[in-house]
Order: C-alpha cells, then sequence, then structure tokens
C-alpha cells in the first residue's frame, strides 16, 4: 500500500499544478506568443511501451506531459510500474514544421532511459542489480485531417541503443487513422484510432495491426481506453496478443506572456 499511495500522492500533485494558470488569457484577444502546460495521466492494468510490441506485463501509471509553445515544445513521459519501479523515461523535443487546418508535420528527439531488473557479474560474482539502459531516437510525424471526424497520417520512429545487450537499431513504421466525435447518444462520445505498423528490430521485423477505443463525456476530463495491438508476422519476441484498459485524466492550460 505504500508505494500506492506515493504514485497517488505524484498523481493529486500534477492535477493540482495544472489548476488556474498564470495569465491566462483568451488565446484570440492576447497579441502575445502562446504558451501551453497539457498532459494525460494514465492508470492501466498492462503498461504498452511507444512500440506497441512491447509491454510491461502488469499494472503501470504514465504521466505524458507537454509545455512549451505553438511550433517548439517539451514533451517528458514518465511511466512507472504500480509496484513504485520506473519503467521508462522519454524525454521528448518536437518541432511543429508545417502547422495548418489540413497538413501538419512535426519532427522530435529523443534520450530515453529504460529500466530493467537485470543479473550482472560484480567482481565474479553474479548479483542482481536494477540498471537503467540508454536509447537515442528520432520521430517524424505527419497528418492530413479530411474532416472533424476523420484524420489519417503517417508516422516514423529510428532508436538506438546504447547498452551492452539489447537492441542496437529499431525502426518504426506506422499508417494510423483517427475517427473523431462519433456520438454515442447524450454528451458520450467515442474515438477509434486504428494503426496498421511494420517494426524492424536489428536483424528481426514483422507486422502489427491495433487500435484503441477511447470513451469521453463532454467537458469531462477523464476518459475510458480499451487497447489491443496484434501480431500479424513477426520475427520479433514479445506476445501475439497485447492489450491494456485504462483510465485517463487530461488536462491542458494555454496562457500568454504579459
Amino acid at each position: 500500500m505504500k508505494s500506492i499511495t506515493k504514485i497517488q500522492i505524484l498523481i493529486l500533485s500534477l492535477v493540482l499544478l495544472q489548476g488556474p494558470s498564470f495569465s491566462q488569457e483568451n488565446p484570440v484577444e492576447s497579441q502575445s506568443p502562446i504558451r501551453h502546460f497539457s498532459g494525460t495521466i494514465t492508470a492501466t492494468n498492462n503498461g504498452v511501451s511507444i512500440i506497441p510490441a512491447f509491454n510491461l506485463g502488469k499494472p503501470a501509471a504514465f504521466f505524458d506531459l507537454s509545455v512549451g509553445g505553438e511550433r517548439l515544445s517539451f514533451d517528458p513521459m514518465f511511466r512507472f510500474g504500480m509496484n513504485e519501479k520506473p519503467w521508462s523515461f522519454i524525454l521528448w523535443w518536437r518541432y511543429k514544421i508545417i502547422k495548418d487546418k489540413k497538413f501538419s508535420l512535426t519532427a522530435g528527439a529523443h534520450p530515453a532511459f529504460l529500466f530493467q531488473d537485470r543479473e550482472v557479474v560484480v567482481d565474479g560474482e553474479v548479483q542482481r542489480m536494477f540498471v537503467a539502459n540508454r536509447f537515442l531516437a528520432g520521430e517524424i510525424n505527419q497528418s492530413y485531417k479530411f474532416s472533424n471526424k476523420l484524420s489519417m497520417g503517417i508516422y516514423y520512429l529510428h532508436g538506438t541503443g546504447f547498452n551492452p545487450t539489447g537492441p542496437k537499431n529499431s525502426d518504426f513504421v506506422a499508417l494510423n487513422t483517427v475517427i473523431s466525435n462519433i456520438r454515442l447518444g447524450g454528451d458520450f462520445s467515442l474515438r477509434i484510432n486504428p494503426q496498421l505498423f511494420f517494426l524492424s528490430v536489428d536483424e528481426n521485423s514483422g507486422t502489427y495491426i491495433n487500435s484503441s477505443f477511447t470513451f469521453s463525456k463532454d467537458e469531462f476530463p477523464i476518459s475510458f481506453q480499451t487497447f489491443f495491438n496484434q501480431k500479424i508476422k513477426s520475427q520479433v519476441a514479445g506476445d501475439d496478443l497485447v492489450w491494456n484498459m485504462s483510465l485517463l485524466y487530461t488536462f491542458k492550460n494555454t496562457y500568454a506572456k504579459k
């Protein structure tokens, strides 16, 4: 219970931080550059990686944050197991190269740290230690908005590992679709995010299909999401089927510097 309590305290602290923001204004009326502080806090029965072929296999808490301006943002992702141990820290920097009503193009890069319990040899003896694996990655993300309910995009991620063991090079290419604002009656709606992707990890590769289904209520910050990822054909190590259910708390503040 002690570890869960600390995670709950961290969640509450972030929720309180996103309360009334400084110099909050109407973006239309303000002539100053617009800034934002936003994020999503997730509690899930199974932590799924940003490459959804991989998962933690146990309950997890995610803190996905974003702070910045209209083009450049810092988007850190902090992910923990519910046993309080960190799983991964991913420190994204992203820049919106093209940003208009229909088409967007974003480039990003990050250092990342993946934490694992591992057996290592120290002074000739095998010991179990908690180690951090280091990675560096870059991404290109493009999206075209057909309407307020439909958009499609292509996403590419390349990652390099700097560890004595584990993968050295990974490539992830995805074709994704967002079908949003499907009305379910009253104030409730559904968003569906199907995705087909190719994954290459060193000499192994594979193809997968996945989708998330997010149920939300208008003007209410908490939503429910279920997700599955199915292996089509792959030599990459991992489960054939990855799935989870999650509760998400989303917030966003925009403000202008006076």
